[in-house]
């Protein structure tokens, strides 16, 4: 396989579509780059591929290597900055255009998986994070039987599972939390998302969509609880336009004070024209802290 140099390989599932996979998995690889790890993100969601436009390098060509294909770069590791390597692979690099569908049935995707899991040639990769598309259907089943017959033993860490925090998203969550008991997968936790609501024109962080409901499953399925992620519109800005996230004075986001510096922010001109890497702006994002947590516990997790 061409994950022979991979260390870890983690899976991100639900069994509900729009609870935002692919942006924790965004996250999640830029917190492991920033604790000094090598990253690679393989983007499965074969319908809808996100994961180029969440890293802002959707004109990104793949090159073709002998017998396979190369990932995207997306950073090189910066060991002065303690930051590692970010590489992603997509089938939104495959496509012409953006919007172009792809109307595949299920022997086609299965391929696709699998071709995807032989012929991209990974580097040494201390992570390689799989964002997966919503329920348990025939990405999910070929991931699990090629990972688990062709995988090194104890390669495959585990997954970590998103929810929101409403009952009708739980109970949707609750089959993917089965789906891994049945296929032997390890959860490694269970992330909350859009838990509250940071408001970019005050200091407040306001519940809009209820709160504990990922926490309340968790331990049903005696499963870690991982933590709980706010909507924030800087990071959508972030990702959109690659401006650096600013807070107004006295906002707190889980107990940490995410404000501006006085006198820190840009002015629009230069800030639009602010060159420096996605993970270094992402530092000053609000949900920064809340990943690194959530990552320490990941890693945490697979080294048990």
């Amino acid at each position: 396989m061409s994950l022979a140099k991979v260390k870890h390989i983690v899976l991100v599932l639900s069994g509900k579509g729009g609870v935002g996979k692919s942006s924790v998995t965004t996250q999640l690889a830029l917190s492991l780059s920033l604790a000094g790890h090598s990253v690679g993100v393989l983007d499965v969601d074969l319908t809808g591929p996100s994961i180029p436009r969440m890293f802002g390098i959707e004109d990104a060509k793949v090159t073709q290597a002998p017998g396979g294909w190369l990932p995207i770069t997306v950073h090189e590791a910066d060991l002065s900055a303690g930051v590692g390597s970010l590489r992603v692979m997509s089938l939104g690099f495959l496509l012409p255009k953006r919007g172009d569908a792809v109307v595949w049935r299920g022997p086609k995707k299965t391929a696709m998986v699998r071709q995807f899991l032989t012929d991209v040639f990974w580097d040494e990769t201390d992570y390689l994070l799989i964002d997966t598309p919503p329920g348990t259907s025939d990405e999910h089943i070929s991931l699990a039987e090629n990972l688990l017959q062709k995988a090194r033993p104890g390669q495959l860490a585990g997954a970590v599972v998103v929810t929101t925090p409403q009952a009708v998203a739980t109970a949707d969550v609750r089959k993917e939390l089965n789906f891994c008991t049945k296929t032997s997968i390890r959860v490694l936790g269970v992330v909350e998302n859009m838990c509250g609501f940071v408001c970019p024109n005050c200091s407040e962080c306001t519940n809009i969509f209820m709160s504990g409901g990922g926490e309340v499953m968790a331990n049903d399925f005696g499963v870690r609880f991982l933590g709980r992620i706010p909507i924030d519109p800087q990071f959508l800005v972030l990702i959109e336009t690659g401006k650096r996230p600013t807070y107004p004075a006295g906002t707190t986001v889980d107990g940490n004070d995410v404000s501006t510096p006085a006198g820190a922010s840009a002015p629009e001109e230069q800030e639009v024209k602010d060159g420096s890497l996605l993970v270094h702006k992402y530092k000053d994002c609000s949900l920064a802290p809340i990943f690194g947590k959530i990552t320490a516990d990941v890693i945490s997790a697979v080294q048990q």
